[in-house]
């Protein structure tokens, strides 16, 4: 036991994503493995909230866990007061508010000028109120709270201890959409399963390698330039998850996905060289919190 203590004690980040993948790919597995695979539909809409809570478990409770082990109850102190950090310039609110679904929902209505495949969601369904609340809800309590209490709450100011903005966020970013592979690719597969294309699992792949890891950057970005407000980060996973959800087309073809998502990683990364040059290199200088302390 003091020797599993000390190893975490020394690797904490190492620890944390490694208790965080058995618990949400571990209950994943223990979850679908009594279904066919690939999976019906039926399989798919019945497990998949049991499938999203193992998902969600695994940041959440590994950064519980690790917090106690590693700093004790001075840990869950910082924690709680990053949560509770919200005196924040406004600036950053609006950034994290607003950034996500201005981007996507102007890229899809760009798009669709040139096809109605592209048409947000919220323009085509009948239940907009609906969608709207769900959205919101899903990003605030899912992506906000459950991964962000995990990912900024603990990995990433212990990376910014002895790496950069640039080289947390690709860090974080890379295992942050790794961590989605599992459930999508039965997710796809359950939606798919007359056509197991390779070409149907490019959306997603293109999109958690891509997008997902450049805006992990601009999280760590608004995260480190903010003072460490952990309810900021939260808000911005938060924007992006609702605006996927709300404004992303249901039920989209392989092309038009493959071109939204690679024009979205394209955008993003683009912002993402923008606020490099703007800043004058910061994203790849040692974070304004280290050298704070």
């Amino acid at each position: 036991m003091k020797t599993t203590r000390a190893f975490i004690t020394r690797h904490p980040v190492l620890s944390y994503y490694a208790l965080t993948f058995v618990i949400s790919w571990g209950g994943i597995l223990i979850v679908i493995a009594p279904s066919p695979f690939p999976p019906t539909n039926e399989h798919v809409t019945r497990l998949l909230p049991l499938v999203l809570g193992a998902l969600f478990a695994g940041p959440s409770i590994a950064s519980l866990v690790l917090t106690g082990l590693v700093a004790g109850r001075a840990g869950y102190r910082d924690l709680f007061a990053r949560m509770m950090r919200w005196r924040v310039d406004v600036r950053w609110y609006t950034v994290a508010l607003c950034f996500a679904p201005f981007l996507v929902s102007g890229l899809l209505l760009a798009l669709s000028l040139a096809s109605p495949a592209f048409l947000p969601r919220i323009l085509t369904t009948n239940g907009k109120t609906a969608l709207l609340l769900f959205g919101i809800g899903w990003g605030l309590v899912g992506g906000g709270l459950l991964e962000e209490l995990g990912w900024t709450g603990f990995a990433i100011p212990r990376l910014l201890e002895r790496h950069s903005v640039l080289a947390t966020g690709l860090i974080v970013g890379f295992l942050w959409g790794v961590w989605h592979y599992l459930i999508a690719f039965w997710v796809i597969s359950g939606t798919n399963a007359g056509s197991l294309s390779p070409a149907i699992f490019l959306p997603a792949l293109i999109f958690y390698a891509g997008s997902l890891s450049a805006y992990r950057v601009l999280m760590v970005w608004v995260y480190d330039r903010n003072g460490g407000s952990l309810l900021v980060a939260m808000l911005m996973h938060a924007s992006l998850s609702a605006s996927s959800l709300i404004f992303e087309p249901l039920d989209f073809a392989v092309v038009p996905a493959v071109t939204y998502n690679l024009l979205l990683a394209a955008a993003l990364w683009a912002v993402v060289g923008a606020v490099a040059v703007a800043n004058h290199g910061h994203l790849s200088r040692p974070s304004l919190r280290t050298r704070a302390a």
